[in-house]
């Protein structure tokens, strides 16, 4: 490992990001960051992923300036390619991913929040696009598809971050809570999620994945398609059962 740990709950992981002082994005920490995520297609044990830091200054500040110092352009395609596979590792990771971003997420920090399925933020976190002050381009391909193009535009040109509020009030982050109970919400939020059914997870992940990227109607109608995929499952028909009959559900995965 390079930094990066697990921590397992029931059918809910942690994967936490550990490479102090503010998890500065090495080559090698983006090759494990989608080695980890890519795993979570061959488990059916898995039915959320919580994405968080280890680290109490930051989530993740982004790339690590000293190696960037020392890239050359010969190795940027294949550099580019290693950062390109970890982020879309995280976003279609099989299952929901909640990113909990207690302190600063900057660059790719930012983009790694983005790909997450949903974030909860505390007062601490920042949200910063500082490419433009490197001499980098990116990031806004990912952030572009939850807040409005001025806001990003805005957070691109300035290379100035934004608080957790501004970034709750554009639609960046879905709550915002108190650091001290940010672990308790997020661990509460993911066992509601992890109670539902396993394959209604992944079906229902998949199909809005896709149908994102699609024309409203031709987007419905491949969600519609996962459905008919899905009311085949016994989940399907136990979960139609439990709520006739008043009960929890009992979902077995097939």
């Amino acid at each position: 490992m390079t930094g990066i740990r697990l921590d397992h709950h029931g059918r809910i992981v942690h994967v936490i990001m550990d490479h102090a002082p503010v998890n500065a994005l090495t080559s090698a920490l983006y090759a494990e960051l989608g080695d980890v995520f890519l795993r979570f297609h061959a488990r059916d044990d898995v039915s959320c992923v919580v994405l968080r830091s280890g680290c109490a200054k930051a989530f993740c500040a982004g790339k690590d300036l000293n190696e960037f110092l020392n890239a050359t352009l010969e190795d940027d395609p294949a550099s580019a390619y290693n950062v390109r596979r970890s982020f879309e590792a995280i976003r279609h990771c099989p299952v929901p991913v909640i990113a909990m971003i207690d302190g600063p997420a900057l660059g790719a920090g930012a983009v790694i929040a983005a790909c997450a399925d949903i974030r909860i933020a505390s007062p601490r976190a920042r949200f910063g696009m500082p490419e433009i002050n490197v001499g980098r381009c990116g990031g806004t391909a990912h952030l572009g598809r939850l807040i409005p193009q001025g806001a990003m535009r805005l957070m691109w040109f300035t290379g100035e971050p934004i608080g957790a509020e501004e970034a709750y009030r554009i639609g960046l982050v879905e709550q915002i809570v108190d650091s001290d109970a940010l672990t308790e919400t997020v661990a509460a939020l993911a066992a509601r999620i992890a109670a539902k059914s396993p394959i209604g997870l992944r079906m229902g992940k998949k199909a809005m994945n896709e149908a994102e990227e699609l024309p409203v109607d031709l987007g419905y109608a491949r969600e519609q398609g996962y459905s008919t995929m899905l009311m085949r499952t016994d989940d399907a028909r136990e979960a139609t059962r439990a709520i006739v009959e008043k009960r929890p559900p009992i979902f077995t995965g097939h």
